[in-house]
């Protein structure tokens, strides 16, 4: 089953546009160099507040791209615009699909 990591995060509101002009080239730099990245969507939230949610093929490449942190530009360029991380979960994905 794949492993979903749920990152609640703040963004304050100057910085919106560096997070989301960011986000594609992170998301390249994590096919690129993420083995096992399947995927992700960006979810925003009332009070300044992010959720990213990332589907991994395993927990141990979840694993080894949060040892490989900020490793690439636009990855670092993503996590520089976060001004303070909320939560941080991992969980494995229950059911697929649709549900209505």
């Amino acid at each position: 089953m794949p492993t979903i990591e749920l990152t609640r995060f703040r963004v304050e509101p100057e910085r919106v546009a560096d997070l989301l002009g960011s986000r594609e080239a992170m998301l390249a730099n994590f096919r690129a160099d993420r083995a096992g990245f399947l995927g992700a969507r960006l979810v925003r939230l009332p009070g300044d507040e992010w959720l990213d949610i990332v589907t991994w093929r395993s927990p141990e490449d979840f694993a080894a791209s949060r040892a490989k942190g900020a490793n690439l530009p636009g990855i670092a360029a993503f996590f520089a615009a976060i001004a303070s991380l909320v939560s941080a979960e991992e969980g494995t994905e229950a059911l697929t699909g649709d549900a209505g």
